[in-house]
């Protein structure tokens, strides 16, 4: 009889092993049915523990009860049945130790096609990879230090494989002295046109009091469509990942275009770099200007990004001055501009290219060799600025040898009112610049004290401290009074010395496409390639050339224009009057940059420019000045634009290294120049530089 009764414990019932069937987790571990937690032996409970843990690292749910839970929560349920079998008199073989508070992880549920509704509570993050809509339903949260509450705009959010993982942050809020219940009833009247009842029920068993909730919408833009169409460029924003954590979290999030990534691949700030941003944040109204320097590749950008977006949430806007020219933010590279910032910048530079207010084409990502060029450009620049909100200054990263005392001249010019230095363990050396030390030390063009190195450039706005006709000569000095703040960074890149040339120049490229993303038409439209639409036709006697980069012969110019990234600018010169052309200028003008397009060909015959570019008509009318500086064309658009059949413009194998400025051999191209007289053979040229 005994033995009957104990065979008939240990076999489940048909009731007991389907309810062990819906007990499954979503994350298969093994194809056991899993019993009742209180029947479960201590090493079938380890055991059980065990896949908990990685259920929950995997972002994976466990349904219990015909109520999906996270992982955290049947965790924790283990545990509760562990404790409470400790304190009875049988006692256990082998007790649950008790580890560290795991924080449970935000439920993310479906809401339709390409939607999804996530819950978090109060101090959750949510890290992720992809592109997405945000739209805050209930309470607050912070994306990338911007601000979104409860009825605001959603926000575009891009979040690529090139750089940090961003965050979706519940934060504190007011809520007015309402109840729990109060609170429940709005979230739940705010979920009813987004889920169904079953979905609604097990999102609300997770709230509790200041908990926020966020609606996620796929997003599709035609920045992102055209950089994905060209082969290669596609994993930037969707990398396809074997997973095993397959339920419905993971079809909503992939339904949005978007992957849970774990926390440390996501972006952080140290605490001192917090302090920085809340004492400038402050001083907002103040309108201070920031200097931000630091090596290369220690976080400045990112830093800029996140005070641009802290300073957003109290003020309106904020002044950008762009000094670095091979990692620009807003525009393509080797450009210096100054732009007015009314949005918050959710995402790198390739997604949100933007019109400068003032913007000068210095045609080069790197200034040396030319200084003194470099630094009246920044001055023609500068002088635009109002002084009517916060100005964000971003340097260059090379503060070694020549570059610091660049940027020594820098802060001498611009006289900020914040200097932002970052220092970190893996960087090289670089000296506190204390007003003292920047006082004390001479700059490349400014002596210390009352005396100045004269380099034969002018500088009338700060003529009187700067510019003297005797060297020798005694003249008061302008102290450099600013204060000076340390950011110590534990910024992690990929970057290394050998493959860093390599990645910067695939951010500059995509600058670029995200340039001439501005082309296509907006979605649901489908993309056009560029071959196929209508270039403007310019006149040579309407439009004066200058190569910027190097020194090339008259008679090569129109090569080197013909397939070539342009600057479209406006001079103060008259260039009518000239009766046939090409109108050649002697030297490199500074002057003010509406925009860039590509010289898709020259008709020699109609003596014609053809010009792809996004700048409108209106702003086209004022252009009479083309500059062609060393920043190329992508040969992803080249060679990889869809619809191309047969022979592909302007790329060519039979190529004569012996050109005259054929030394850098980054691909070959087909002159696209109309020769139609006889005896003139179409020639084949390098694609870039002379």
């Amino acid at each position: 009889m005994s033995d009957s009764l104990l065979l008939l414990k240990r076999v489940s019932s048909r009731h007991t092993w389907l309810r062990a069937r819906k007990a499954r987790p979503q994350l298969i571990l093994s194809r056991r049915p899993r019993r009742r937690l209180r029947n479960l032996r201590w090493r079938s409970r380890r055991r059980l523990r065990r896949r908990l843990l990685q259920a929950q690292a995997a972002g994976a749910d466990w349904l219990q009860g015909g109520c999906l839970v996270s992982g955290a929560a049947a965790l924790q349920r283990l545990k509760t049945s562990a404790r409470r079998r400790a304190s009875s008199p049988e006692p256990a073989e082998d007790p649950v130790p008790s580890g560290p508070a795991i924080l449970p992880i935000p439920p993310v549920r479906p809401a339709g096609s390409g939607r999804a509704v996530l819950l978090l509570p109060l101090g959750q993050g949510f890290t992720f990879s992809g592109i997405c809509r945000v739209t805050c339903l209930y309470g607050q949260v912070q994306v990338f230090g911007f601000t979104i509450s409860q009825g605001q705009p959603a926000q575009n959010v891009f979040s690529p494989y090139t750089h940090s993982r961003l965050a979706i942050n519940a934060v504190h809020y007011s809520v007015h002295e309402k109840s729990k219940k109060e609170m429940k009833r709005e979230a739940r009247a705010l979920l009813r046109p987004y889920l169904n009842q079953d979905d609604k029920y097990c999102l609300m068993s997770s709230f509790s009091p200041l908990c926020s909730i966020v609606l996620l919408e796929r997003l599709k833009t035609s920045t992102v469509n055209f950089i994905i169409s060209h082969p290669g460029l596609s994993y930037i924003f969707v990398q396809e990942v074997r997973t095993f954590q397959i339920n419905s979290e993971y079809f909503a999030l992939r339904s949005v275009g978007i992957r849970r990534e774990k926390k440390k691949t996501g972006l952080r700030l140290t605490e001192s770099a917090f302090a920085a941003m809340e004492e400038l944040v402050s001083i907002s109204s103040d309108c201070p200007v920031i200097l931000v320097c630091g090596c290369q590749d220690i976080g400045k950008s990112t830093f800029n990004r996140y005070l641009i977006n802290q300073l957003l949430n109290s003020i309106s806007c904020v002044d950008y001055l762009e000094c670095d020219l091979g990692q620009t933010e807003f525009t393509p590279p080797g450009c210096i501009s100054l732009l007015n910032i009314t949005e918050p910048v959710l995402g790198p530079p390739f997604t949100h290219q933007r019109t400068p207010q003032k913007m000068v084409y210095y045609g080069k990502t790197s200034c040396k060799n030319n200084f003194e060029n470099y630094v009246e450009v920044i001055k023609y620049v500068f002088s635009s600025y109002k002084r009517e909100s916060p100005l964000i200054i971003n340097t260059m990263g090379w503060v070694a040898d020549q570059g610091l005392l660049l940027l020594i001249d820098l802060i001498r010019l611009l006289s900020p009112s914040h200097v932002i230095q970052f220092s970190s363990d893996r960087s090289k050396y670089m000296p506190d610049l204390t007003p003292d030390f920047v006082d004390d030390m001479d700059g490349l063009y400014t002596r210390r004290k009352s005396r100045v190195r004269n380099r034969g450039f002018h500088l009338p706005e700060f003529a009187e401290s700067l510019e003297f006709a005797d060297e020798e000569k005694e003249s008061p000095f302008m102290s450099t009074g600013y204060k000076l703040m340390f950011v110590k960074s534990e910024f992690v890149t990929g970057k290394t010395p050998r493959n860093r040339e390599s990645h910067n120049r695939v951010l500059r490229e995509l600058a670029v496409l995200g340039y001439l993303s501005q082309l296509q038409p907006p979605v649901p439209k489908p993309l056009r390639a560029l071959h196929g639409l209508t270039p403007y036709q310019v006149p040579f006697n309407a439009v004066a050339l200058r190569i910027i980069h190097a020194d090339v012969a008259p008679t090569h110019i129109l090569y080197a224009v013909n397939a070539s990234w342009i600057g479209l600018c406006k001079i103060l010169d008259d260039v009518r009057g000239y009766a046939s052309g090409p109108i050649l200028l002697a030297q490199s003008p500074i002057c003010d940059c509406v925009g860039f397009g590509i010289c898709r060909g020259i008709d020699m015959e109609k003596r014609l420019y053809h010009i792809l570019t996004p700048v409108p008509p209106e702003e086209l009318r004022h252009v009479n000045c083309l500059l062609v500086g060393a920043v190329s064309i992508p040969q992803c658009v080249l060679k990889s634009q869809c619809g191309l059949e047969g022979t592909i413009p302007y790329v060519t194998t039979d190529y004569n290294f012996k050109l005259p400025g054929a030394s850098e051999k980054i691909g070959a191209r087909e002159s696209g120049v109309t020769y139609k007289e006889k005896g003139h053979p179409k020639p084949k040229f390098h694609r870039k530089t002379y």
